[in-house]
C-alpha cells in the first residue's frame, strides 16, 4: 500500500481556503492508496471551537469527494459540533464513500482542550487495503497503554498507527522520540503527519514521518515547509518480521 503524508500550513479558521489548498496539493489518481492530513486540517488547532467548529459537515463532504474523485482513502481530523458537543474528530474516508471516525480520547488539558471538547471513549481500528489501522490524534501519542497492540486470538489487532497532529516546535523532540517508540513496542508501521507554520499560540515544524516496525525511518517530510512524501509499505514484510521476532506474545496483559 502506498501512503502519502501531506504536511500543510492551515490558515487560521478558514476551512474553504484550507480545503482548496489540500485539493491542490493532494496526489492525483493512481499515485497513492492513502492520503493523511494533519490534525484540524481545515481550521488549525482551535481550542475555543465556538464559531469555528464545523456544523455543516463541509470537510467530511470534501474528504468524500476527494476520495471518490481520486480513488484513494483520505484521513484527517476536523473540529466539529456533533451529538450536542464539540469533538476533535478524526475521519477516515474510503473511495466508495465509507466513513469511519475516531473522537480524540486524550484531550490536551495544557491548552484547555478538555474544557470545550468532549473526549471520545472508543479506540478505533479501521480496515483498508488489507491493513488494520489504529486512528490516533496528537496528544494520544503520549499514552502508550491506550495504543497498545492487543493480541486477539493470538493475532495483533492492528498493523499500522496513524497519528495526525498540531505538535509545536517547543516539544518536537518528544514527538520524534515517541513515534519511534510506538512503532518499536507495537511491532507496527507508524504514519504521522504534523502541520507546519504558526497559529496565534504556537509554531509548528512538521517532522511528518513514516516509521517501520524496527523503528527505522522510511520517509520524512521537509522541516518547516509545506511538503508531501509517498512511501510504499508491505504487509508481508511486517508479518515476516513479527513471525521472526514475536515480542507481542510476551507483552503484559491488562
Amino acid at each position: 500500500m502506498k501512503i502519502t503524508l501531506l504536511q500543510t500550513d492551515p490558515r487560521w479558521c478558514a476551512p474553504a481556503e484550507n480545503r482548496a489548498a489540500v485539493a491542490a496539493l493532494a496526489p492525483q489518481k493512481g499515485e497513492t492508496d492513502l492520503l493523511v492530513l494533519p490534525e484540524m486540517f481545515s481550521t488549525g488547532f482551535v481550542t475555543d471551537p465556538a464559531g469555528a467548529a464545523e456544523t455543516d459537515g463541509g470537510s467530511l463532504r470534501f474528504l468524500r469527494e476527494l476520495a471518490a474523485e481520486r480513488g484513494y482513502a483520505v484521513a484527517g481530523s476536523v473540529s466539529v459540533q456533533a451529538d450536542g458537543a464539540f469533538r476533535n474528530r478524526f475521519y477516515f474516508v474510503t473511495p466508495d464513500g465509507t466513513e469511519t471516525h475516531y473522537d480524540k480520547h486524550h484531550l490536551f488539558t495544557y491548552s484547555g482542550e478538555h474544557l470545550r471538547y468532549k473526549a471520545g471513549e472508543e479506540r478505533v481500528v479501521v480496515e483498508y487495503a488489507g491493513f488494520r489501522i489504529l486512528l490516533q490524534v496528537c496528544y494520544d501519542l503520549r499514552f502508550p497503554v491506550f495504543a497498545r497492540n492487543r493480541l486477539v486470538d493470538g493475532r495483533a489487532d492492528y498493523d499500522m498507527i496513524l497519528y495526525v497532529a498540531s505538535w509545536p516546535a517547543s516539544r518536537i523532540a518528544a514527538w520524534d522520540t515517541l513515534l519511534r517508540a510506538r512503532a518499536i513496542e507495537n511491532l507496527c508501521y507508524v504514519a504521522a503527519v504534523n502541520r507546519v507554520g504558526a497559529d496565534p499560540g504556537n509554531t509548528y515544524p512538521g517532522h511528518s514521518v513514516l516509521i517501520g516496525p524496527r523503528g527505522d525511518i522510511l520517509s520524512v517530510c521537509k522541516e518547516n515547509a509545506v511538503d508531501s512524501v509517498t512511501t510504499e509499505v508491505s504487509l508481508p514484510v511486517l508479518q515476516e518480521f513479527r513471525t521472526a521476532f514475536p515480542a507481542l506474545k510476551d507483552a503484559d496483559r491488562q
